[in-house]
């Protein structure tokens, strides 16, 4: 690990677009990038594991931090708190890391607020089809909140201008090289 300070990513797209996949990927394929694990009021997913997936808190919890200003950004999303933790985030960048914070639309907004110039990537869907199809196809949530979700993707894909990159989600290599490519890209420039 060098002594350089590594480089903060705002990574967003979404639910569904194939965000995860991508950064699966991406720490295979690059040993200096970590994600920064969110804070979450929603209950874990069957395959999701406490702090590797995400850190599930309570309501109270959750608040607790918001209250003592401990996160670089939160939101509600669809009925439950997501946020980054300040302290984990700042750790790994001192650290010389890489690191993608891999958020929500509005809590992505509330980053660029903070960071004018932080390297930001909009994940796409190929179209509403497609991320409808991926949706339904995780099996994971009920009718009700896929409908949210499509709702709430079609309101956020109208912020994808402000990102400096756009990247579709069509191929997952390809998408996967194209972020990875962006990153190279940017770090070459500092």
């Amino acid at each position: 690990m060098s002594s350089k300070r590594g480089t903060l990513v705002l990574y967003t797209g979404c639910s569904g677009v194939g965000k995860g996949t991508i950064m699966k990927k991406i720490l295979e394929r690059n040993n200096n990038v970590r994600l920064s694990v969110s804070n979450t009021t929603r209950p874990p997913r069957k395959e999701e594991i406490d702090g590797v997936h995400y850190n599930f808190l309570t309501e109270k919890q959750f608040k607790d931090l918001i209250d003592s200003n401990g996160y670089l950004e939160y939101a509600q999303y669809c009925g439950n708190y997501y946020g980054t933790p300040k302290k984990q985030v700042e750790d790994m960048l001192s650290q010389g890391y890489d690191v993608f914070l891999e958020i929500e639309v509005c809590g992505g907004l509330q980053v660029m607020e903070k960071f004018p110039d932080i390297l930001s990537i909009f994940i796409l869907p190929p179209s509403m089809e497609v991320l409808e199809q991926r949706l339904r196809s995780r099996g994971t949530e009920d009718e009700e909140t896929i409908l949210k979700r499509l709702g709430a993707a079609k309101k956020e894909l109208g912020y994808k201008d402000r990102y400096k990159y756009n990247v579709v989600n069509d191929e997952l290599e390809k998408a996967v090289d194209e972020v990875l490519d962006i990153l190279a890209k940017e770090k070459s420039k500092i």
